[in-house]
């Protein structure tokens, strides 16, 4: 086993949530630290939670010090989505010589 387990930083919109979730339980039972994007699932009976402008520019900017922690960047793009928010995500990557990979092709 390594000296210190791999580091994940997962990206991609969290409008695939259950796609995020499914990358982090598998990353994780392999052995990986995850880092992911802030997902607030709610109960099924409650509608989705709003967040102000504020807030999702504050966790977009906490989201990029992840990509910094990382050893490397896995994007959940299912069907080859990648939205605005994830396309920052990406070129902070490539600017800071993080591997990137996808689980879907682009």
């Amino acid at each position: 086993m390594p000296e210190r387990p791999e580091i994940v930083c997962i990206c991609g919109s969290t409008r695939f949530v259950d796609e995020i979730h499914t990358a982090n339980r598998a990353l994780t039972f392999a052995g990986a630290i995850v880092l992911a994007p802030a997902v607030f699932p709610r109960a099924d009976h409650e509608p989705p939670e709003s967040i102000t402008n504020d807030q999702k520019t504050a966790l977009g900017a906490l989201h990029l010090h992840k990509i910094d922690l990382a050893d490397r960047v896995l994007i959940v793009n299912p069907g080859g989505y990648i939205g605005e928010s994830t396309r920052q995500e990406i070129a902070h990557a490539h600017a800071t010589a993080k591997p990137i990979s996808y689980t879907h092709p682009t």
